[in-house]
């Protein structure tokens, strides 16, 4: 079984997702044969690498409220965080471009740790409120999780990987998703928004027993024992 999730550093549906997500497979019984991907995705491929506004302001302008009512509902995100053990600080949070962070997990990848190179930028932006869009901090993210950091300094003052990444959102456009996070089963099945446990662990079993039916060999099932088997006899049933 394949699943690609696309997300978003910039999103906090998409760390709250990636949790849930995680903890539904976690108590799939098949785990150990899911392969999982992440694909990127930018909810704002225009936003300046360097910003001197603070989260609430972003979200205030974004929507058109007021800046209280901005961070009322950043403060309901971080209450929802908690609930899958993560830690928010909209406060301190540096919004930027993301394409850089992006074009670093596809480098990560060629050496086995993308997974991990997505999980530590989910941490870096909303925990510890690093800057993703300082090629700088990137390396040194890269370096934390066993890359060499030198070699990821290098690739990201290069054009490399914006081609890969590109490919993602248009695959993403081609499949007619417009928000993250987004999970594809199979490149058949999908599941939108960072749905509860239960919702991904239902559709992880369902999804495997329609790709692997039990399929019965043998025997008949017109007597009430035989093969090795017992039924109720029809007018008990």
């Amino acid at each position: 079984m394949k699943v690609e999730v696309w997300s978003d550093f910039a999103c906090p549906f998409c760390y709250i997702g990636k949790r849930r997500f995680e903890a539904a497979l976690e108590g799939f019984e098949h785990k150990n044969e899911v392969e999982v991907v992440f694909r990127s995705f930018e909810l704002d491929p225009s936003a300046p690498r360097d910003n001197d506004k603070d989260m609430h302001a972003i979200l205030a302008s974004k929507y058109g409220m007021s800046y209280e009512r901005a961070k009322e509902m950043n403060d309901n995100m971080t209450e929802q965080a908690k609930t899958v053990g993560l830690t928010y600080r909209f406060d301190t949070m540096k919004p930027t471009n993301m394409l850089d962070a992006h074009r670093l997990t596809h480098w990560a990848g060629e050496f086995g740790k993308r997974y991990e190179m997505t999980e530590r930028l989910f941490k870096a932006y909303f925990t510890d409120s690093e800057h993703l869009g300082d090629r700088e901090v990137l390396a040194r993210l890269a370096g934390e999780i066993g890359l060499d950091a030198k070699a990821a300094a290098d690739m990201l003052e290069s054009e490399a990987y914006k081609t890969e990444v590109r490919e993602d959102e248009g695959q993403a456009s081609k499949l007619g998703i417009t928000g993250v996070p987004f999970f594809v089963v199979n490149q058949k099945y999908g599941i939108s928004g960072a749905q509860p446990e239960e919702v991904f662990a239902n559709a992880l079993n369902e999804i495997w027993k329609e790709d692997h039916p039990l399929k019965m060999v043998g025997g008949s099932d017109d007597l009430a024992c035989q093969d090795g088997s017992c039924a109720l006899p029809a007018d008990n049933k």
